[in-house]
């Protein structure tokens, strides 16, 4: 029986949850480590983390990456770090202008 894309997408939400509960189970300090997403740009927690080859995507990703692979939207990991450009951009832009604003209100 093919599953449905909502089955499909359910189950890859429902596998990356459990990554974060085996995580935390085997190391709880990994709910106060954190990265920056290769994908998305945002500083996740390194628990339901994965690393594809050189990049590591945070546990949202990791469910985008999962579920476009199901689907046959992609087989190449690239192509969804290419697609979320614009996402990791934003990110770094609104980082940026934190820094900045908190700079000038420390002056």
């Amino acid at each position: 029986m093919n599953k449905t894309p909502e089955e499909i997408i359910e189950e890859m939400q429902a596998v990356a949850h459990q990554m974060i509960l085996d995580d935390l189970e085997e190391n709880p300090d990994l709910e106060f480590e954190y990265f920056d997403c290769s994908c998305c740009g945002k500083s996740k927690p390194y628990a339901g983390s994965i690393k594809y080859g050189e990049y590591r995507l945070c546990n949202d990703c990791v469910v985008l990456a999962e579920t476009g692979f199901a689907l046959g939207k992609f087989n190449d990991v690239q192509v969804l770090i290419d697609a979320m450009e614009d996402n990791r951009l934003e990110e770094i832009c609104s980082f940026i202008k934190n820094e900045q604003n908190c700079n000038t209100e420390l002056n």
